[in-house]
């Protein structure tokens, strides 16, 4: 499907490069990998302290609620940067703005790991999530323009693997380093790697040129309309289920900054000479579809992400690196799975594999939704697969039904707004599976503790027996009632877990039909690169 939609942000654009031929120049081939690396550290440092929080919190005498800004810092930062990088792009250059980004990420890596007290820790994680957010859409953008069409099979597959594959492993590679050296290596295992990626780039990257025209007319408002908006909206997803809502002042109050910000930024972006982002690319149909499936892949990318760790942790008592270890097996299935989707979008409607990948992604949590308290590696096994391989076969043909048809001109821009509905996804899914924990854990206590009544003959029988086994220690029959009152908690809360399992199947088996309301793409693999 092409696109018709006139851009104004165009207008003043530098010319679309030029065709590119069937062949991948090795230098130009190398430059974009060691970009496609920058994404992975940066989509990787949203998740890799993850597993670490309780370390960093004692060693930054933190308390609960200030460490959780750790990650919400850096999100926050990350989901006001991703949308801005289109516009910097095509004003700066590939070339310089991911050099910036990834020079950037580097030396607020290195601050993070010298930090001695929380606000410091904060600060530069905001930093660190700004500036490193520039190298995620700029791959996507430079995948489906740099390239020829006819590659997109290869092209396709790494970014989606990188940007699934990143938060699915997180979790496991910050457990190890943890567990291996100390929490300050999470940050510094940034450095090396992001020093080569910048010298890399400013030798390699030659895909387009800067448009410093273009900085004259930045739009200042729209900047503080946009951040206002998505900085608090991400504020009250990340805070509303710790904090009971709009019940807590501070929410209710960013709620409304949300709102106006909100409505004063579409205004801005519609009004503007040069707005910061071009919101008309929505009214092409596939890349309008495609962001909302991007934004649904988001909920079940990092919701899963989320839900697993916490089980594991809560009901098996399980530590960060054995977490990490159960975790590591979605990873394993989308790297194997990852040339297999290249090679099918070739043969397939893409369409068919969204839904094939949605339904199957289902299947994976569907299976959980009849877990018990003794699930472990093996019972947790196939679901993960399940997820892995159902993740790569919608994520990869979604980038390229969304992208893959977009005039060059409009790609960067349309880039940031993809990743940013991805990521809005995955900060709306928490916010949603934290809230139904939450009010389903409280719901099956009540009804468990309503079964469980001098009445019911089998909780009597284990109340004498936990009175019996504690005979000698003290209180036996408060101690007994203790552990019965842990027994009822535990199992509310597994319970829990598996209604959040069944809200997901729900959801992402409705969604699969959507897939009809997609324009049937064109094979872009094999298609003419005219613009």
């Amino acid at each position: 499907m092409s696109d018709t939609t006139a851009s104004p942000a165009a207008a003043g654009a530098p010319p679309a490069p030029p065709v590119a031929s069937d062949h991948i120049a090795p230098m130009r081939l190398l430059a974009f990998l060691i970009m496609v690396f920058g994404m992975f550290m940066a989509i990787l440092d949203i998740q890799i302290v993850s597993a670490s929080l309780s370390d960093i919190q004692a060693g930054l005498s933190a308390s609960s609620s200030e460490i959780s800004w750790v990650q919400t810092a850096y999100l926050i930062a990350e989901v006001i940067a991703i949308p801005l990088s289109g516009f910097l792009s095509r004003a700066l250059g590939t070339r310089y703005l991911f050099a910036i980004s990834a020079a950037g990420f580097t030396g607020a890596s290195l601050m993070c790991g010298f930090t001695s007290s929380i606000e410091q820790m904060i600060l530069w994680r905001a930093i660190q999530g700004f500036v490193g957010a520039g190298m995620i859409p700029t791959v996507f953008a430079s995948a489906y323009t740099v390239f020829p069409r006819s590659k997109f099979h290869i092209v396709g597959p790494i970014i989606g693997l990188v940007a699934t594959l990143a938060p699915t492993v997180g979790p496991t590679i910050g457990g190890y380093i943890t567990d291996l050296m100390s929490w300050h290596w999470l940050f510094f295992i940034n450095v090396v790697p992001g020093i080569g990626i910048t010298i890399g780039v400013l030798l390699l990257v030659d895909f387009d040129e800067p448009h410093f025209a273009l900085l004259d007319h930045f739009d200042w408002w729209g900047l503080a309309f946009m951040g206002g908006f998505l900085g608090s909206l991400e504020y009250v997803l990340e805070e509303g289920p710790r904090n009971d809502w709009f019940h807590d002042d501070s929410i209710a109050i960013f709620a409304v900054v949300c709102v106006l910000s909100a409505v004063a930024f579409f205004w801005r972006v519609l009004t503007a000479h040069e707005p910061i982002v071009d919101i008309r690319t929505f009214a092409n149909r596939n890349f309008g579809l495609g962001c909302m499936f991007a934004f649904v892949v988001g909920i079940g990318l990092y919701g899963l992400t989320y839900l697993y760790p916490r089980y594991l942790a809560e009901v098996r008592g399980y530590s960060a690196l054995m977490i990490g270890e159960t975790m590591f097996v979605s990873g394993v299935a989308m790297f194997l799975s990852a040339p297999i989707v290249g090679r099918l979008m070739q043969k397939v409607d893409m369409r068919l594999m969204i839904a094939a990948g949605m339904l199957l992604f289902a299947f994976g949590t569907w299976q959980m939704t009849w877990m018990t308290r003794d699930y472990d590696f093996y019972e947790l096994l196939w679901p993960q697969i399940c997820r892995g391989v159902g993740m790569m076969l919608a994520m990869v043909p979604v980038n390229t039904v969304a992208l893959g048809t977009l005039a060059p001109a409009r790609l960067k821009n349309a880039s940031g707004l993809f990743n940013l509905m991805r990521n809005l996804g995955g900060a709306v899914g928490l916010a949603a599976l934290n809230t139904a924990l939450d009010d389903r854990t409280d719901f099956h206590i009540s009804r468990l503790h309503d079964k469980v009544t001098w009445g019911n003959a089998q909780a009597v029988d284990l109340l004498h027996t936990f009175t019996q086994r504690f005979q000698g220690l003290g209180d036996a029959s408060l101690m007994a009632m203790k552990q019965l009152n842990q027994i009822v908690h535990r199992q509310a809360v597994v319970m829990s877990f598996a209604d959040s399992f069944l809200l997901m199947t729900v959801m992402y088996i409705g969604l699969s039909t959507l897939v009809v309301l997609l324009a049937k793409p064109g094979n872009p693999m094999g298609a003419p690169d005219a613009h």
